[in-house]
C-alpha cells in the first residue's frame, strides 16, 4: 500500500504543482481573466487528483480485484494528502520567487469586480479593511501553507469518496442451496 500511495501521491502532486504554474502563468500573461482563476484553478485540481481513482483502482487490482471502500478510502484520503502537500509547497515556492505581490493583485481584483457589480463605496471600503487584515495575516508562512491546504484537500475528499464508491467489490455471498 505504502508504494501505491507514495507513487500516486507524488505524481498526482507534481500533476497538480506544474498544473498551477501553468495557470498562474496564463493568469500573468492575460491568456486567463483573473475572476476565472477559481474555475481553472479547481478544474487543474480535479485533473491533478484523478491520480486518487488511478492509485484506489491500482491497490484493488494487485489485491485480487477486491477492495472495501473504506480501504479505498484510506488509500484514496493517503494520495490526496501528500498531493496536497505538494502544491501547497509549489504554491510557496511560486510565492517566495514570483507571487510577491499576489495579495495586492487579489484585492485590487475583487475591488473591480465589485465596483463592476455597483458596489458602494461604503462595501468598497469594508472590504478593503477586511482584506487588509487577511493580507496580513498571509504573510504568516503557517497561515499561507494551512490555507493552501484547505483549497485542494475538500476537492481531494470529495475526489476519494467518489472513487473509493466506484472501485469498491466485494465477494458476492453464494445462496445458500438446500
Amino acid at each position: 500500500m505504502k508504494r501505491v500511495v507514495l507513487t500516486f501521491g507524488l505524481i498526482s502532486g507534481a500533476v497538480a504543482g506544474a498544473l498551477m504554474w501553468l495557470m498562474l502563468w496564463a493568469m500573468s500573461s492575460g491568456v486567463i481573466k483573473s475572476h476565472d482563476g477559481e474555475i481553472w484553478g479547481y478544474s487543474t485540481m480535479i485533473i491533478a487528483l484523478s491520480m486518487v481513482f488511478f492509485g484506489i483502482r491500482s491497490y484493488r487490482d494487485n489485491q485480487g480485484g477486491k477492495i472495501t471502500f473504506f480501504k479505498g478510502l484510506q488509500i484514496g484520503i493517503l494520495i490526496s494528502l501528500i498531493s496536497a502537500v505538494c502544491y501547497a509547497l509549489s504554491w510557496e515556492l511560486y510565492y517566495q520567487t514570483l507571487g510577491g505581490n499576489f495579495m495586492a493583485e487579489y484585492i485590487a481584483s475583487y475591488a473591480e469586480k465589485m465596483r463592476a457589480s455597483g458596489a458602494s463605496q461604503a462595501e468598497l471600503e469594508t472590504m478593503r479593511q477586511q482584506m487588509d487584515g487577511m493580507a496580513e495575516l498571509y504573510k504568516n508562512f503557517f497561515v499561507r501553507f494551512g490555507m493552501t491546504l484547505m483549497e485542494i484537500v475538500p476537492v481531494g475528499i470529495i475526489v476519494t469518496l467518489i472513487s473509493a464508491a466506484l472501485l469498491r467489490r466485494r465477494d458476492v455471498l453464494p445462496l445458500h442451496t438446500a
